[in-house]
């Protein structure tokens, strides 16, 4: 058995970037920006108004009087510019005239007429000034585009951007005692729900799923299941990855074409995962346990999926908590225990089998106690995985 560090760097090493493609603004969101963009304009493009008021040459004190000879609104320039006395009538946004460095705010101002006094003094500008923002030429790096960076995207007067492309990820579970959500199990049967998981997991980080027809304990079965996974840029199996007489991927998977980087770590739950190249593509055999398949995916494929669309910390970022609990020491293996945190501290789950899905809904955590870690009291510092 291998570390999880030793098999999160083969993994790793199964990535290959994907092929950039040009995509409408509109549709970027949640993927990779695949190579730096410069704005084609400066934000704001003139001195614009922060406020509704008057714009005049200040500073000015309490009392002083001006008189109004038009207005600005935002898309709508005040076509002159201000002499001595002088005041424009101003909204936010608008452009800042010539001759006016500060706007006095409405309420901050009695209005007869076209004559206005200052009732308090004008002496902060309420101006956005050119460039405040952004300037033309100022780039944004490579990232996963949020919803505020297709606003600054957008506000850059760019329309189109270069992305990686979204990867395919085919999920072919495996298993004579599967049955598909909604049929009838036969009483030796169970309902297949890791690919349901795993589909939300993929999306979640810019991925495309493709649930495949579970395949059976067969070579036959397998066999023509895998020819479905043509196309797919990352193959996940689930289940059969043990050493049991009925774990046909790991018995099989090498006749079919794998390249094993790894079979088994020493951790729990997940110990028997498989990783290597099949006839190159990166493959991931995880376990048929929920919880093993759930803790894989944060682990190995979720960073993998990451890796290929170009970001350069893909691995799994840990967050620290306290305990609120003792816990026993862990042995040859890190063990992954399900958890729940909040406000710093974190409470491992008494039950911990990998098939129970109801505590791993219950948590929001995945409490690490690393591999040979001695016995642990409560408040001491711990590394969790948010889930």
């Amino acid at each position: 058995m291998i570390s999880v560090a030793e098999a999160l760097e083969r993994v790793l090493a199964l990535a290959r970037p994907l092929p950039v493609e040009t995509v409408p603004l509109a549709a970027a969101a949640g993927r990779w920006l695949a190579e730096p963009l410069g704005a084609r304009l400066t934000q704001p493009p003139f001195d614009a108004s922060a406020m509704d008021g008057y714009a005049i040459a200040g500073p000015a004190p309490a009392g002083a009087a001006f008189t109004v000879i038009g207005e600005a609104g935002a898309g709508h320039a005040f076509d002159g510019s201000l002499g001595p006395g002088e005041a424009v009538r101003i909204f936010t946004g608008a452009p800042v005239p010539d001759g006016a460095s500060h706007v006095a705010l409405q309420e901050d101002v009695s209005r007869a007429d076209a004559r206005i006094t200052l009732t308090a003094p004008a002496d902060k500008t309420n101006i956005r000034h050119r460039g405040d923002d952004f300037a033309i030429g100022q780039m944004v790096t490579p990232r996963r585009l949020r919803p505020q960076d297709l606003a600054l995207l957008a506000a850059m007067n760019l329309d189109h951007l270069p992305l990686r492309r979204r990867p395919e990820v085919a999920i072919l579970t495996t298993g004579d005692e599967l049955v598909m959500p909604g049929e009838q199990p036969r009483a030796d049967q169970i309902v297949a729900s890791n690919g349901f998981a795993l589909k939300a997991l993929i999306e979640g980080v810019g991925g495309i799923a493709r649930l495949l027809p579970i395949a059976r304990d067969t070579e036959a079965s397998l066999r023509a299941a895998f020819t479905l996974t043509e196309g797919a840029d990352v193959v996940v199996t689930i289940g059969g990855a043990s050493v049991g007489d009925h774990d046909v991927v790991a018995r099989l998977a090498p006749d079919l074409g794998l390249d094993l980087a790894f079979h088994k770590i020493a951790m729990r739950p997940g110990k028997p995962l498989i990783a290597g190249n099949f006839r190159g593509t990166p493959l991931l055999g995880l376990p048929g346990n929920p919880v093993s398949a759930f803790t894989c995916a944060h682990l190995f494929l979720l960073p993998l999926l990451r890796a290929m669309q170009g970001d350069p910390a893909p691995a799994p970022q840990m967050k620290l908590a306290r305990l609120a609990c003792d816990t026993g020491p862990t042995g040859p293996r890190a063990h992954y225990m399900r958890a729940h945190v909040e406000n710093g501290v974190i409470t491992p789950f008494q039950r911990q089998d990998s098939a129970l899905l109801s505590v791993l809904c219950e948590a929001n955590a995945l409490l690490l106690r690393p591999l040979g870690d001695g016995p642990r009291a409560v408040g001491d510092e711990v590394e969790y995985l948010p889930v």
